[in-house]
């Protein structure tokens, strides 16, 4: 019985560990590796936006990743031909990981 009570902390453990992983910071920073990766003069482009998997041409969102792409290297008026809050994404995600990071050091005795 006791090594099951030892098995059940080091589950209780392991399970609390994972609810503390900033999940969220990890997504945003794929996100911005993925968005630096992107070739935006590129004819065709991996979409995973619903309506233009249906065929539908106008979409409020797209061509956000590609403009965001050109404001990180420089070409802020095609960025902004591209989509108008490119550049604007980019200081909501910089706020929210720096958000992210601040509530992890202060909730994980990181500093």
């Amino acid at each position: 019985m006791a090594s099951f009570s030892y098995f059940d902390f080091q589950m209780k453990s392991k399970v609390n560990h994972f609810r503390r992983f900033p999940t969220e910071l990890l997504f945003w920073c794929l996100a911005i590796v993925a968005i630096l990766m992107i070739d935006p003069h590129s004819q065709t482009h991996f979409s995973i936006c619903p309506l233009d998997i249906l065929g539908i041409d106008w979409c409020p969102g797209c061509g956000l990743g590609r403009s965001m792409k050109l404001f990180a290297t420089g070409e802020f008026l095609a960025s902004f031909e591209m989509h108008p809050l490119g550049g604007i994404a980019w200081l909501i995600i910089a706020f929210r990981i720096s958000e992210l990071v601040k509530l992890l050091k202060t909730t994980s005795n990181y500093g």
